[in-house]
Parts: C-alpha cells; sequence; structure tokens
C-alpha cells in the first residue's frame, strides 16, 4: 500500500507533463512562426517541417494553432579568414587604431613615409589588381571606341560572383575600362584582357612587366581582375604603382567618376563608383581604387591631398566593409591636426605622441 500509491501518483504526473510537452512543443513553432510573419526577421537557423496533408491544392498551407507557417531554413557559414588574419597581421598594433592590418601613407612629391604597418607584407590585392590592368590598356593606345562583346570566358569561375553585364552584351573599350575601374566590374576587366592584342597570356605577360619595370618586386599578377588571391602584392609596391597610374590622366578620370550609365540593349544600367569618399566634399582625390574577396580583407588605395600636401594611402587586409574608408578618414584627420614636416610613425608609436 504504501509503495503502490507514489508510483501511481508518479505515473499520473508523468502523463501529465507528457501532455503539457507536447503543449509547448505545438504552441512554440507557433509564436515562432507568428513572430517571423510579423517582423519579417529570421533570427533563428532552427527548423521545424509540419507535414502536409493530402489536400485537393499542392499549395494548401501549413497552420498551427490558425497561423500560417513555412519552414524556415537558414545555413550560417563561418566568415573566411584572409591570409592576413591567418599570419597573424591583425595582432599587430598602431598608434591611429587602424582596422587594417597592412598600411603605409606617403608623401607622393619628397616620398616621406608619414604612416607604415606592415608596409612589406605580401598579400592579396583582389580589384586593386584593376588598377594595373588599366595601366596596360591606357599605354596601348588601342581605340576606345572599339565594341567588345561579353562573351562566357568572362564570365567569374573563380568565386562565382555576379554581372550585370549578360554574356552577349556589347560595349566599347572605353565604356568597359570606365566599369572596370569605377565600379570594379569584373567582366569588363576581363574581357579587356582577352580582347587585347594577343590575347590574355599576353595581357598577364604585361602586367608582370610593367610590374617589374616599375620596380615592384613583391607584385604578382596571373589575371586582369583580382578575383585570384594568387594576385599578390605589397603596400610599399602598390604606392609605387599608384604613383604611376596618377600621372595617367584617363585612369585620374575613370577612377574617380562618382557614377556612370551604359545603354545595353533597351536597358540603361546605372553604376557608382565604389569609393563613397569620391563624393565627399572633405575629400580631394586624384585617383583611387578599392577591393574585396575574401583572401584579401577589405582593400583601398588613393592619392589624395590634405592639408596642402600629395599624399599616397594603401590600406591592405581591413577587416569590416566601411572600416577602410574609416581609417583612409582616420589618417585624413590626424594630418589635419599635425601639420608639421616629420610625422612620421610606426606601429611602435604611443597615441599620445601621434595625437598630441
Amino acid at each position: 500500500m504504501h509503495t503502490t500509491m507514489p508510483t501511481q501518483i508518479f505515473n499520473r504526473a508523468l502523463k501529465i507533463a507528457g501532455f503539457l510537452a507536447l503543449i509547448t512543443a505545438l504552441a512554440i513553432p507557433a509564436a515562432q512562426a507568428a513572430t517571423v510573419k510579423k517582423t519579417g526577421v529570421k533570427k533563428h537557423s532552427v527548423t521545424k517541417t509540419i507535414s502536409k496533408k493530402s489536400v485537393s491544392s499542392r499549395k494548401s498551407a501549413q497552420f498551427v494553432s490558425g497561423v500560417k507557417r513555412k519552414p524556415v531554413i537558414r545555413t550560417i557559414v563561418a566568415a573566411k579568414p584572409s591570409f592576413g588574419q591567418i599570419a597573424g597581421l591583425h595582432g599587430a598594433q598602431d598608434a591611429l587604431d587602424l582596422k587594417s592590418s597592412v598600411a603605409l601613407v606617403i608623401d607622393q612629391d619628397t616620398r616621406e613615409v608619414l604612416f607604415s604597418k606592415n608596409d612589406h607584407a605580401v598579400l592579396p590585392i583582389a580589384s586593386l589588381t584593376k588598377l594595373m590592368t588599366g595601366v596596360i590598356v591606357s599605354a596601348a593606345k588601342l581605340p576606345m571606341d572599339e565594341v567588345i562583346t561579353v562573351t562566357q570566358d568572362d564570365v567569374d569561375t573563380e568565386k562565382g560572383s555576379s554581372s550585370r553585364l549578360k554574356v552577349g552584351t556589347s560595349l566599347t573599350r572605353g565604356q568597359l575600362l570606365h566599369l572596370a575601374l569605377m565600379s570594379s566590374e569584373n567582366r569588363a576587366a576581363h574581357a579587356l584582357g582577352r580582347t587585347y592584342p594577343g590575347g590574355l597570356s599576353t595581357f598577364v605577360g604585361l602586367m608582370n612587366a610593367k610590374a617589374r619595370s616599375l620596380g615592384m618586386k613583391d607584385t604578382s599578377y596571373v589575371e586582369p581582375t583580382g578575383l585570384s588571391s594568387r594576385n599578390q602584392s605589397s603596400a610599399q609596391d602598390l604606392a609605387t604603382l599608384v604613383n604611376a597610374a596618377h600621372g595617367d590622366s584617363m585612369l585620374r578620370e575613370l577612377t574617380t567618376s562618382p557614377g556612370y550609365q551604359v545603354a545595353v540593349g533597351s536597358r540603361t544600367l546605372q553604376y557608382n563608383n565604389t569609393n563613397r569618399l569620391v563624393k565627399n566634399p572633405e575629400w580631394d582625390i586624384g585617383l583611387q581604387k578599392t577591393g574585396y574577396i575574401s583572401e584579401a580583407g577589405q582593400c583601398l588605395v588613393m592619392q589624395t591631398k590634405i592639408a596642402g600636401r600629395k599624399l599616397i594611402m594603401v590600406f591592405l587586409d581591413s577587416a569590416g566593409k566601411l572600416s577602410r574608408l574609416g581609417d583612409a578618414e582616420r589618417v585624413r584627420r590626424w594630418v589635419e591636426a599635425n601639420p608639421v614636416t616629420d610625422r612620421k610613425v610606426n606601429i611602435s608609436a604611443s597615441a599620445k605622441q601621434v595625437n598630441g
């Protein structure tokens, strides 16, 4: 008698708990579905699918407690580390607290180094590659009004990136160069290299030959877009390239163009500059190029005038979409706040030395 009663009570409690668990299991998905429907935000990667019963229409909705619910499927993919992160370059501290693991700021006229951080590190350079692509195309003096058609060969098989220039699109060489330099259009850049006299291999060979002639010893190119992580360089080399490219008036104009329209069939496509600083009245930018692939991080090179001095800035492997622009702003404010000739900063310099 004394052993039977506790067992009965326990079994009854177990049944009640099971019933409550069933109610909870049905109520929680309904509440989640209501939240998703109301806010439009998918907060969890957990998916619970409710089996459809055989009904007259295959499109019959799924309902839980009267609330329409569709299965929510969300995949969370870990961010791929950049080469700089793998090498531990982000562990280097600097006086301006830059988010780029590599940075270099030099006076264009005197070659004085104002700021340096891991400036000899050799890393993937992403679409900064297109600056050399522009140098080669411009130097060749090819007809800019020659029509070039985008082909399947120009489609990105390296990263699978998209493009608004569909296969079969025909634009002039000048238009393609504008899109490649201003808005970093990959198919445009590839088409420029593919249609160069001698073909793509000749074009890439000229890119590397030009780098060597400029003294860019840390630089190598394997294609004209920057989609390949094997396109690599250092901040020192890139500063040399920016200086050389700045001497070309067409490259200055195209890289700093705020926006550009091209007619494609019956449509007009609007393209914008990938560097929003070109529209900022506080900046006087003579040449610029941005770049990004996961292996390279966010990259930026610029020629600009600050406090009466012409400067070349290089930022590589920056973490965060806007951080490269934030780093440029930090450097600009520092230069404006310290209008003296002796401004060289090392990564070991303290914030007090820089900002004081």
